[in-house]
C-alpha cells in the first residue's frame, strides 16, 4: 500500500456513503441531524460533507418537488459501494455554465476521484450531448478509460449516444439517484472553487479570451493549485503514485 494512501480516506468515503443514504431518506437533514441519525460526531460529519461537496436540500426560490421513492434510476449509483483505489478507477462528470455578457458558455469536466485531477473537459455554447461526449473523449485521449464513470441523470448523460460511447469504451456507467444532487458533489465542489479562481468573466472583451482563461485555470488547478486532501496539486499526486507503483512492481 502506498505511503500516502492511508485508512482515513477510506473511512471518510464510507461515511460519505452513509451520509448519502441518509439523505435519500431524509433530504432536508443538516449535518447535526445526520450525525444523530448515524451516531457520529457532528464535526466529523460536517468535515466529510464539506470534503465531498455534500449539501442537503434548501428550499429557496422554486418549490422543491419530492421524488417518488419508486422511481428507479437508469443506472445505479456504484459509488455507494465503491471506493476510489487508484488513478482511472472512477471518474465523475458534470457541466456548469458561465455567464459572459449576453452569452452563456458551458463547461463540461471529467474528474478523477482518486487523484482529483481534471482529466478531460470541453467548452461549448450549448449543453447538448456533444459537450459531455467531447469531455469524455478528451479524457480517454490522454488517459486509460476508467472502470466507472459517474454522473447525474441529466438528459446529456442519459442520451443513447453518450451511453453507447461509454459502452464502446468498456466503462461501467454510474448515476446519482434522481433528486439527489449531493451524490455528484465532487464536481459541484470543484466548480465552486474553479469559478472563484476564474474570476469575473466579464472582464474580458472577447469570448476567445474567456475560453483561454478557462484552459489556463484548469491547467493551474491540475498542476499548481494545492488540494487540501492531497497536500499537493493533483498532477503531482498522480505522478508520485505512478513512481511508487513502478518501484513496488
Amino acid at each position: 500500500m502506498l505511503y500516502y494512501h492511508h485508512r482515513q480516506p477510506d473511512k471518510d468515503w464510507i461515511l460519505k456513503q452513509q451520509i448519502e443514504l441518509t439523505l435519500r431518506e431524509f433530504p432536508s437533514y443538516g449535518h447535526k441531524r445526520i450525525a444523530i441519525h448515524l451516531k457520529f460526531n457532528k464535526k466529523r460529519v460536517l468535515r466529510v460533507m464539506k470534503l465531498f461537496g455534500i449539501k442537503p436540500y434548501r428550499r429557496r426560490g422554486a418549490k422543491w418537488k419530492k421524488v417518488n421513492k419508486e422511481y428507479q434510476t437508469q443506472f445505479p449509483n456504484l459509488l455507494l459501494a465503491e471506493i476510489p483505489r487508484y488513478p482511472n478507477h472512477i471518474w465523475a462528470s458534470d457541466f456548469t455554465y458561465i455567464k459572459f455578457k449576453k452569452q452563456t458558455v458551458y463547461l463540461a469536466t471529467v474528474l478523477d476521484l482518486f487523484t482529483k485531477e481534471v482529466v478531460g473537459f470541453s467548452v461549448l455554447l450549448n449543453h447538448s450531448s456533444s459537450i459531455v461526449m467531447n469531455a469524455l473523449l478528451s479524457a480517454v485521449h490522454t488517459h486509460p478509460a476508467p472502470e466507472i464513470a459517474h454522473s447525474d441523470q441529466g438528459s446529456e448523460y442519459a442520451s443513447k449516444d453518450y451511453i453507447a460511447l461509454e459502452t464502446n469504451l468498456g466503462i461501467n456507467p454510474s448515476m446519482s439517484e434522481k433528486g439527489c444532487p449531493w451524490e455528484n458533489g465532487y464536481q459541484e465542489s470543484f466548480y465552486s472553487q474553479f469559478k472563484v479562481d476564474l474570476g469575473d468573466p466579464n472582464r474580458f472583451n472577447h469570448l476567445g479570451e474567456l475560453v483561454w482563461e478557462i484552459y489556463k485555470t484548469i491547467h493551474k488547478y491540475n498542476n499548481t493549485r494545492i488540494q487540501s486532501s492531497l497536500k499537493m496539486p493533483p498532477a503531482e499526486f498522480a505522478k508520485k503514485h505512478y513512481e511508487r507503483s513502478s518501484l513496488s512492481v
